[in-house]
């Protein structure tokens, strides 16, 4: 969906449309920013931005309250279509979601067009959508032609697409880390297909093997609907690193809400075993805190959210909330590793 929460509140206000609206915090120090709309992004006003820091970049920005129950609303009608057009359904968030419809006879930019005219003429939001043979490059796919539109990427383009594909773009890789790999003279996914697997274990440690596959548009990950996993998560990959705590705790109750919005789909609410919260910072590594026995709510998560922060004072690039239902083994439960 394209600015969703944003999109909602110009909706529902229709003397917003054409005016900078942000959806967040109070506009204290405290107060950061869960989304904004195009017009805002003109300021350079972005998620997780302060509210006080977006306002002192434009003063006429309108930062509205979240509202949470109305957010979820919408977001059940646009599953009830998707769902609609396969029962591959793979949530990322409130907003966001990958279908495998690889068993539809239609043409898939065909079906993203009807299912976006569908989610429109129920909602009134414009949504965009990303083809391709994978999920990385749907994903990447997502974001070409936003606002209202879609992009296809086919398996017989990936060679050529990847190619040129500025590696800021891969999972996992934000503006610090691309500073990294321009120190190393690699812009693009072309020039890091021209490294050896020794030389990204080198420099990258695991993540680098992973890298090794990803700049080539390889990514084998299947879509998997709630009712087959044997954990559901949520997380937020930040444009720009959250620098302290407060900003860091701040997005906690956004990702609560789109995980407990999660959890009454699947219906495993009840067989809850641990929750974890994961965290990747600025340096490509990563920590996962996990307890079992937490009960299910805010207060659980910033617990475990201010275990992981102490671990390494660094900007933060990525945070996740989940919940785990069976034996599935934790990612880390206690260290830090390479990703």
């Amino acid at each position: 969906m394209d600015c969703f929460y944003a999109a909602i509140e110009v909706r529902d206000k229709p003397e917003l449309a054409g005016r900078p609206v942000a959806v967040g915090g109070a506009r204290d120090r405290r107060g950061v920013l869960t989304t904004c709309n195009y017009e805002a992004r003109k300021f350079g006003i972005r998620s997780a931005m302060p509210t006080f820091q977006a306002l002192q970049r434009c003063p006429d920005l309108i930062v509205m309250p979240t509202r949470f129950e109305v957010y979820r609303g919408e977001s059940a009608t646009i599953r009830e279509i998707l769902h609609r057009f396969t029962p591959l359904v793979e949530p990322l968030s409130l907003d966001e979601a990958f279908l495998d419809v690889s068993m539809r006879s239609e043409e898939p930019a065909t079906l993203a067009q009807t299912i976006r005219a569908l989610i429109f003429e129920s909602t009134q939001l414009t949504a965009s959508a990303g083809i391709a043979p994978n999920k990385m490059l749907a994903k990447i796919a997502s974001d070409w032609n936003k606002p209202n539109g879609q992009y296809e990427i086919r398996t017989e383009d990936i060679s050529v697409f990847m190619e040129t594909l500025p590696v800021q773009k891969l999972w996992g890789i934000g503006a610090k880390s691309a500073e990294k790999f321009q120190r190393l003279g690699i812009r693009t996914c072309g020039e890091l297909q021209r490294c050896s697997k020794i030389q990204l274990h080198e420099w990258f440690g695991k993540y680098g093997l992973e890298l090794y596959q990803l700049c080539r548009g390889d990514d084998r990950r299947e879509v998997t609907p709630d009712r087959e996993r044997k954990s559901l998560s949520t997380e937020r990959t930040f444009t720009v690193d959250l620098t302290s705590p407060a900003q860091c705790e701040a997005r906690v109750p956004d990702l609560f809400e789109e995980l407990v919005t999660d959890l009454r789909k699947t219906g495993n609410k009840d067989q809850i075993k641990s929750l974890f919260v994961k965290i990747r910072f600025a340096d490509f590594t990563r920590t996962t805190v996990e307890r079992a026995g937490h009960p299910l709510n805010l207060e659980s998560f910033l617990e475990l959210l201010r275990i992981g922060l102490e671990r390494k004072e660094l900007g933060v690039r990525l945070l996740g909330l989940g919940v785990r239902f069976g034996n599935e083994p934790p990612e880390s439960a206690s260290q830090l590793e390479l990703f």
